[in-house]
């Protein structure tokens, strides 16, 4: 017991829905990694990503864990449910990619050289690692806002949680420009990496106020209203590489619209910049429905009452 004759330890990190949410992501995160590390084995980069994905998310859980039950995080000076909940997206995300690529890469219906025990444990890797999904997508559908409930912090809405897919996404994209991408071929793609860029570090800065507590450091516009200009801005350098990239990549005066035949498999320029100009859109849709909900979100709290009449 404390001075003030509270308990040392937050019962409710331990005895809720959200505490055995996150101890199930411990247990599948510690299965995960215990399996591969034992028998499953993982090898080249997609394989040292996904080890890296579940290592990142394992350890990431532990310190919110401890310090939620502990009550340490009140020392931290950070909003501690939007950085909650922000973790919990991007591990989700994180763990949904590698429950992909692992078994794409590694589970095969035969049993390898290594004997059948390696395809089974690997078999099992995926399951814990599609209920580790479960486990983090749990987290986030109970720190969600709702509506009509008071919004406890802005990494909770919808238009929150759309800010770590696009970043996330916009990793994906700069994944793929350093694949063999050429990018630096026309002054058109080379502008279009610029978009990205600005686009992710603004999004990274909005996320980082917002967990830093720092949403009053905008002083000449609220936040909301901050959160809105962005997103339109990013709305619109988006719309204009989602459409550039293509003409310079895809146009037979700049590029080929076909795969070329003597492209190397896994290994090919045209497929790096087929994942460019694809999540390049997917992120234009995810800006554009952010713009909805951020406007949605500073209409609803200017709304006027009746408090007055």
């Amino acid at each position: 017991m404390d001075s003030q004759g509270g308990p040392y330890l937050n019962k409710s990190a331990l005895c809720s829905p959200l505490g055995a949410a996150r101890l199930c992501q411990i247990a599948m995160g510690c299965a995960v990694i215990a399996m591969v590390a034992h028998t499953a084995g993982f090898s080249g980069s997609h394989g040292f990503f996904c080890m890296a994905a579940w290592c990142f998310c394992f350890g990431m859980t532990v310190v919110v864990f401890f310090l939620d039950a502990t009550r340490l995080h009140s020392c931290l000076p950070v909003s501690w449910d939007n950085l909650t909940v922000t973790c919990a997206a991007f591990a989700t995300l994180m763990y949904v990619t590698a429950s992909v690529v692992y078994p794409l890469f590694f589970v095969r219906a035969e049993c390898p050289y290594a004997g059948c025990d390696v395809r089974n444990f690997r078999i099992a890797v995926t399951v814990c690692s599609i209920l580790g999904t479960l486990a983090y997508g749990a987290e986030v559908a109970l720190c969600r806002a709702r509506p009509g409930q008071a919004v406890v912090g802005y990494m909770a809405t919808v238009s929150g949680l759309l800010k770590v897919v696009q970043g996330f996404v916009a990793c994906i994209i700069f994944g793929a420009l350093a694949n063999r991408s050429e990018y630096y071929r026309y002054v058109g793609t080379i502008y279009c990496v610029v978009v990205y860029a600005f686009c992710f570090t603004l999004t990274v800065v909005v996320v980082v106020m917002t967990v830093c507590g720092r949403t009053k450091a905008v002083r000449c516009m609220s936040f909301d209203r901050f959160v809105v200009v962005c997103t339109l801005l990013e709305v619109l350098l988006y719309l204009s590489a989602s459409v550039v990239w293509p003409v310079f990549c895809f146009d037979t005066k700049y590029g080929s619209p076909w795969r070329p035949s003597s492209c190397p498999q896994g290994n090919c320029p045209w497929d790096s910049k087929v994942v460019v100009a694809v999540f390049s859109l997917v992120n234009f849709a995810l800006y554009l429905a952010d713009l909805i909900y951020s406007q949605r979100i500073r209409f609803s709290s200017h709304r006027p009452t009746n408090s007055r009449a």
